[in-house]
């Protein structure tokens, strides 16, 4: 299949076929959780305890000692494992399945060339996202480098299907985001105690292609409200302040980032959804007695006054 031929259609059943083989040939690795559900700031928030995730981030460790020690360019994107390959996105982005996922049907859109993951989004980066989330109702979103818990060096989104755990909301932390306000398109959200930017996205009657020029504009909205910046970098335009960013097709909201962990916490733009991973159940009561809320406040940046 050609890009310009990409169908949204055609994508789910694409991932629940990759996902089967994927599994019995032993490229996919999903990692066991145990859910739970903790109460903090007006948010359910669904906390995983991950059993295995010290065997990812040793993994992680190791890519980043071989890249300093050795300067040897670790890149599992280039070229991609065969066996986790979903489809032909686009000319400049295609989708990988999450080899570690902890969400089940994670799924990688990834820059056929290499790009920093800390370089702005472009209107590329939305036409791919947006024909991805034609295909079935999930959450997307963007790591902006290593402090926003980016694990990969080479530009990639993420999408993940709704709803995130076993009840409703499908996003936990939407309750908040209904009490939003602002003189326009930008808002902020009362009850999120750190520094952001929110927006509200009206794409559900519009073409993929429509919808990321929407979202494209949005999300250089956001940026500006949220006083990110940007700097250059070899001739391309990057973050000056690290990021998360979440994209529904109903809203958009964007947290710059001041750490990547909170009491050995590691968080990802999934947090800032309602969705926290721990590794063990020392860390799961040390989030209970914290509230993940404070955890989200730890890791961002005070809101403005």
């Amino acid at each position: 299949m050609q890009p310009s031929d990409f169908d949204p259609r055609t994508l789910w059943p694409a991932i629940e076929r990759q996902t089967a083989y994927a599994l019995q040939c032993g490229a996919l690795q999903p990692i066991d959780t145990v859910q739970a559900v903790i109460e903090s700031g007006g948010v359910r928030f669904i906390v995983r305890q991950v059993s295995s995730l010290t065997r990812k981030e040793r993994q992680r460790l190791q890519a980043r000692r071989l890249q300093t020690e050795k300067r040897v360019a670790v890149n599992p994107f280039l070229p991609h494992e065969p066996d986790l390959f979903v489809a032909d996105i686009s000319g400049t982005h295609l989708a990988l399945l999450n080899k570690f996922n902890v969400i089940e049907h994670h799924l990688l859109i990834v820059t056929r060339e290499f790009r920093r993951q800390e370089a702005l989004l472009d209107l590329a980066d939305f036409e791919a996202l947006m024909r991805c989330m034609a295909g079935f109702d999930g959450i997307g979103f963007y790591n902006a480098g290593p402090e926003a818990g980016a694990s990969q060096p080479h530009k990639h989104l993420q999408i993940v299907p709704l709803p995130l755990g076993d009840s409703d909301p499908p996003v936990p932390v939407e309750p908040l985001l209904a009490q939003a306000f602002g003189a326009g398109p930008v808002g902020r959200v009362p009850g999120l105690p750190f520094r952001h930017a929110f927006a509200r996205l009206a794409v559900d009657d519009a073409t993929p292609d429509a919808a990321a020029q929407t979202a494209l504009a949005c999300y250089r909205a956001l940026l500006d409200a949220a006083h990110v910046g940007a700097v250059e970098t070899n001739g391309e335009p990057c973050h000056a302040t690290p990021y998360n960013l979440l994209v529904t097709r109903r809203w958009m909201l964007l947290v710059p980032r001041s750490t990547e962990h909170a009491e050995g916490v590691s968080v990802n733009a999934l947090g800032f959804a309602g969705s926290l991973f721990v590794r063990d159940a020392a860390h799961l009561e040390l989030i209970e007695q914290i509230g993940p809320m404070n955890v989200l406040r730890r890791v961002a940046y005070p809101s403005p006054s």
